[in-house]
C-alpha cells in the first residue's frame, strides 16, 4: 500500500468518528431518555405533547394515554406522542 491510499483510509475513519461523536451518540441518547420517560409516565402526570397540547394523565394503557387537559376534556394519545413531562 502506498501512502495516499493509507491516509484516504485514515481521513474516512476520522470522519466516520465525528459524525458517530456529533450525530449519532446524542441522538441514541436522547431517544434513550425519551423512552425511559415515556415507559415511567403514571396516572397525574402533567405532560406535552408533540403538538404542543398540555394535560393530565387520566389513564394509561400499554400502546395510548388519555390525557384530561383544564376544560375536563379527554383526549387520547398514543404513548409515543408524548414529548416531555412537566414538573409538579
Amino acid at each position: 500500500m502506498n501512502v495516499g491510499v493509507i491516509s484516504m483510509i485514515a481521513q474516512f475513519v476520522l470522519l466516520g468518528l465525528i459524525f458517530y461523536f456529533l450525530l449519532i451518540r446524542p441522538e441514541n441518547k436522547r431517544r434513550k431518555a425519551v423512552n425511559t420517560m415515556q415507559n415511567s409516565l403514571e396516572k397525574g402526570d402533567r405532560v406535552v405533547t408533540i403538538g404542543g397540547i398540555h394535560g393530565r394523565i387520566h389513564s394509561l394503557e400499554e400502546q395510548t394515554v388519555t390525557l384530561i387537559n383544564d376544560e375536563g376534556q379527554k383526549w387520547i394519545f398514543e404513548r409515543q406522542a408524548i414529548s416531555r413531562k412537566l414538573e409538579k
